[in-house]
């Protein structure tokens, strides 16, 4: 919410800049986004009466005016825009002058005609485009008859004023709004605030007579409204329209903008009904029927559901109740009677049909958090006297009180001795009785207890804690002692899976991965891609967003985004992992249950060419090597093997295979399907998914350290000629089995099928390595090991040895 300094000071006596004053409210109460004064950066634009304007010779929307910019001789200015016309005050950019994003106004030339500045609107000055009011949306905004050719513009449009940009955490609702803010800072500068209090004057019927309103203060505890006749629709005063813009409003009419008005000033949403425009007199505050539609405001047409607040007149709804008015009874031209609402509504309701329309406005904000339930009255009172004072309406006799719940304000009784124990001070009982009376409670006490009533306005303050919270940042948090912890400290440790989940970050990214961090909420699309175990997906009830709406069952698409994010900014080498949970819902169950993987994704090239080697695009074996790599820092206690898989419709079905420890699935990795990675807009990417969780719970093989042997080793090749089925693991296995007690390792180091090579054979070469570590191994030792070997490789795998 943007505060104008300004209008602070208007109430308040504060002898500090506005950006000392952003810094203590940032200490003391909530965070500040900013401090912004329209007007810097911004140079020689001035106020100019436009004199004349003649069309321009050589162009159909061109006109040459002659401007009076308070110098010896009017300025000739060429402007374009639809709605300059002589007689205007407008804003005018002189030679030499700044405009907004630093632009530079010099004198040119427009079609052969020269010109000597700039005719402006208030978008090129630096405003929002939503803040503009409509009738100059398009052209050049004109400035009020009494303002003086030639005078800086930044005070005629408030830009000289300084806005605090407060960030309302959702506890402080209280301070969306100017009361709310003022409050806060008389506490905390210690000052008296005197603010306004409305003093409406009657003149017509009762209203009794002319309306009623039915409602259920469960949905709404308090309902009150008012009616003005005879108002006089017109552009607002300046100043009100300047306290609008520099909200961040959109100056509309007088009328809609005493109710944003009075939002912004007392935190209280209203809303301006015609009344001419209601079926009849009733008006209901109901929940909404099946079938029922509402067109809003801004002519969004909304499906009603059975659990949304809805205004309605004897036949349909005519606004969705806190979010937005309707469109229907929306005020407009020709409106001369005004039906003022103000309400507190249950806010669960609100919040969640904000949610479900997209609709999350300012008074939806403001219910959503609570707003000052004493002060519903006299927020409808002070618009109410605007209407009167700026519209020459006329209020009707009475309020129309459908619902008048105000809550008991909160009491809360602590003693002086618990303060000061959790604060760590020496505050006396009046330092505390002060503060906690700055902040408009009413303090009792008794020997060393308070007993503290706390105003409604502050619907955040429930329990001492919350109290001890208000003294301490009032004091200022600064101030308190600050003091060592004292006693034995205990000694942190990481547990087992906390260890293996470090390790598994130090070995991806030893291997060439770096770390990316995804959303876990995705939509349903992705969220059923790559899965390892059937499973229903898992909606949010409220999501942010479509694309954020189901809990994921994988990793990967998550990473494939984020390769996407990289391929679309010409990055074509990525190497990512991430280690995250995913949410696995049986069928019958409303919750799912939660389980750690790691998966990694790699596209492009892994190693980068080099002056001895060229880059080489990442492949399965690469990607393989990776995930054995890594099991093997991992310390997996047992077999590890890969089986192809050909099943999994997101993954290439001739590069895929699925990782297993014992017999066990573990994991998969491969190649997404070339349509996957189209769909992803990427290029070939090589992809693993692992269950961490049964990495963490199954054996592991501790770091045994060995004495190297002093003894030489012995090496055997052989090759042989197999049938195409028989596979690498098996050959491995049998060697491995049938080895001996010295065989140390098996490398296969040569695979040929050319012509050489009979039909549906292939020829598979080894190396055999054997070594003692006690002794020098003999010729015959080695022999008869590599002789069993070759014999069991001709009767279990039929091998031909070459």
């Amino acid at each position: 919410m943007k505060i104008s300094y300004n209008w602070i000071k208007e109430y308040l006596d504060l002898d500090v800049s506005p950006v000392d004053l952003a810094e203590k409210i940032e200490r003391t109460s909530v965070e500040v986004d900013g401090v912004t004064t329209p007007s810097d950066g911004l140079k020689k634009i001035v106020v100019g009466h436009v004199l004349s304007l003649e069309a321009h010779p050589d162009s159909d929307h061109l006109h040459i005016c002659q401007v009076d910019v308070g110098e010896d001789e009017p300025l000739q200015i060429v402007c374009g825009a639809p709605n300059v016309a002589a007689g205007q005050n407008v804003i005018v950019a002189l030679p030499g002058s700044r405009i907004a994003n630093n632009v530079k106004i010099k004198k040119s030339k427009m079609r052969g005609v020269p010109s000597a500045g700039m005719i402006c609107a208030l978008q090129e000055i630096g405003f929002a485009e939503d803040v503009v009011p409509k009738a100059y949306a398009d052209g050049i905004y004109v400035l009020p008859t009494d303002a003086t050719p030639g005078d800086d513009i930044y005070d005629y449009l408030g830009m000289n004023d300084s806005l605090i940009d407060l960030d309302v955490t959702p506890n402080r609702g209280d301070m969306l709004s100017l009361y709310g803010t003022l409050h806060d800072l008389a506490a905390i500068y210690d000052q008296p605030v005197k603010l306004e209090q409305p003093a409406v004057k009657e003149a017509g019927q009762a209203v009794a007579d002319q309306l009623t309103v039915h409602v259920d203060d469960q949905l709404a505890p308090q309902y009150r409204m008012r009616l003005v006749k005879q108002v006089k629709l017109a552009p607002s005063p300046m100043w009100l329209q300047i306290r609008l813009w520099n909200a961040g409003y959109r100056p509309i009419n007088n009328v809609v903008d005493i109710t944003n008005y009075i939002m912004l000033k007392y935190g209280q949403p209203l809303h301006a009904f015609d009344y001419d425009k209601f079926a009849g007199q009733d008006v209901y505050v109901r929940t909404a029927q099946t079938g029922e539609s509402l067109t809003t405001l801004d002519e969004g047409e909304h499906e009603l559901d059975p659990q949304d607040i809805v205004i309605a007149d004897e036949h349909a709804p005519i606004a969705l109740a806190g979010v937005m008015g309707g469109l229907d009874t929306a005020i407009s031209e020709g409106t001369v009677t005004v039906a003022i609402e103000a309400a507190v509504f249950e806010h669960d309701h609100i919040r969640k049909a904000a949610q479900r329309h997209h609709l999350h406005t300012d008074a939806s904000q403001r219910f959503e958090r609570g707003v000052n339930q004493a002060g519903v009255q006299e927020a409808l009172d002070a618009a109410a006297q605007m209407m009167t004072e700026l519209a020459d309406g006329e209020v009707q006799s009475g309020t129309v009180v459908a619902a008048a719940n105000i809550p008991a304000p909160a009491v809360i009784t602590l003693t002086l001795s618990r303060i000061n124990a959790v604060l760590g001070t020496t505050l006396a009982m009046e330092q505390v009785s002060h503060i906690l009376e700055s902040l408009g409670c009413t303090v009792a006490i008794d020997g060393e207890t308070l007993t503290v009533t706390v105003p409604v306005r502050r619907n955040d303050i429930h329990i001492p804690a919350d109290l001890l919270e208000e003294i301490a940042r009032i004091y200022g948090y600064d101030q308190l002692p600050a003091t060592l912890p004292t006693g034995r400290m205990t000694m942190g440790a990481l547990t087992p899976a906390q260890k293996l989940m470090r390790a598994t970050r130090r070995s991806l990214e030893g291997l060439g991965l770096n770390q990316a961090i995804s959303y876990a909420l995705t939509t349903e699309d992705k969220a059923n891609m790559f899965m390892m175990r059937a499973s229903e997906p898992t909606h949010l009830a409220w999501p942010m967003s479509v694309d954020h709406a189901v809990l994921r069952m994988n990793i990967i698409t998550g990473l494939l985004d984020d390769i996407a994010y990289n391929t679309a900014r010409k990055v074509k080498d990525v190497a990512l992992y991430e280690q995250g949970r995913v949410f696995y819902r049986e069928a019958d169950t409303e919750r799912p249950s939660e389980e750690e993987h790691i998966a990694g994704a790699i596209t492009g090239t892994l190693l980068p060419a080099a002056w001895d080697q060229p880059a080489k695009e990442v492949d399965f074996y690469q990607v393989k090597g990776i995930v054995a790599a890594y099991l093997k820092d991992m310390a997996v206690n047992g077999d590890v093997t890969y089986v192809a898989n050909s099943d999994m419709p997101d993954m290439h079905p001739g590069r895929t295979a699925d990782i297993l420890v014992h017999g066990h699935r573990i994991g998969f990795m491969g190649q997404i399907h070339p349509t996957v990675a189209k769909q992803f807009k990427i290029g070939a990417t090589y992809v693993f998914e692992l269950n961490l969780q049964a990495i963490i719970d199954m054996p592991k093989q501790e770091n045994q350290y060995d004495v190297i042997s002093r003894y030489p080793a012995i090496t055997r090749d052989i090759a042989m000629l197999v049938d195409n089925q028989v596979t690498n693991e098996q050959i491995m296995a049998l060697i491995e089995k049938r080895g001996g007690a010295y065989l140390r390792s098996v490398k296969l180091f040569d695979v040929y099928d050319g012509v050489k090579v009979p039909k549906g054979k292939k020829s598979l070469a080894y190396t055999l390595t054997y070594q003692d570590k006690n002794a020098t191994l003999v010729d015959d030792a080695v022999n008869q090991a590599f002789d069993k070997v070759t014999q069991r490789l001709q009767d279990e795998l039929g091998a031909e040895i070459r």
